[in-house]
């Protein structure tokens, strides 16, 4: 899966927990109708990825939907869900919307009747 769209955020390469785990967070406001504000989360070595990129940079990001579950304290079952980038680049912006211009009249054949011995009969 992936997920196209602006960088709004880049936070900074946080260590969590006493096993060293590395996690990055990048939010990205996707291009579309209703605009969403997506976070996925760079994990271990692919935290660095994010280094050559900075806020208005349009990207793609692939990434992995992960889930978990977990017991409280109180006994009840929690669940989680991340989303995980594996893979980040670069898009170019598209043009500006414009239509490519149309070749001039002299490149195309001049239109010429199938049968020229009919006669015309359409009423306009």
């Amino acid at each position: 899966m992936e997920v196209t769209g602006k960088i709004k955020m880049i936070d900074q390469t946080k260590e969590v927990g006493s096993a060293g785990f590395k996690k990055r967070d990048v939010v990205v406001t996707t291009d579309e109708q209703y605009p969403q504000s997506i976070l996925v989360q760079f994990v271990q070595d692919k935290c660095d990825l994010l280094n050559n990129f900075q806020v208005g940079d349009a990207v793609k990001i692939d990434i992995n939907l992960r889930g978990r579950e977990w017991i409280n304290p109180q006994g009840e079952t929690v669940y989680f869900n991340t989303i995980q980038g594996w893979r980040i680049a670069k898009v170019q912006a598209e043009a500006s919307g414009q239509v490519p211009p149309m070749p001039a009249a002299a490149a195309f054949p001049p239109a010429t009747s199938l049968n020229e011995d009919e006669p015309d009969d359409l009423p306009f």
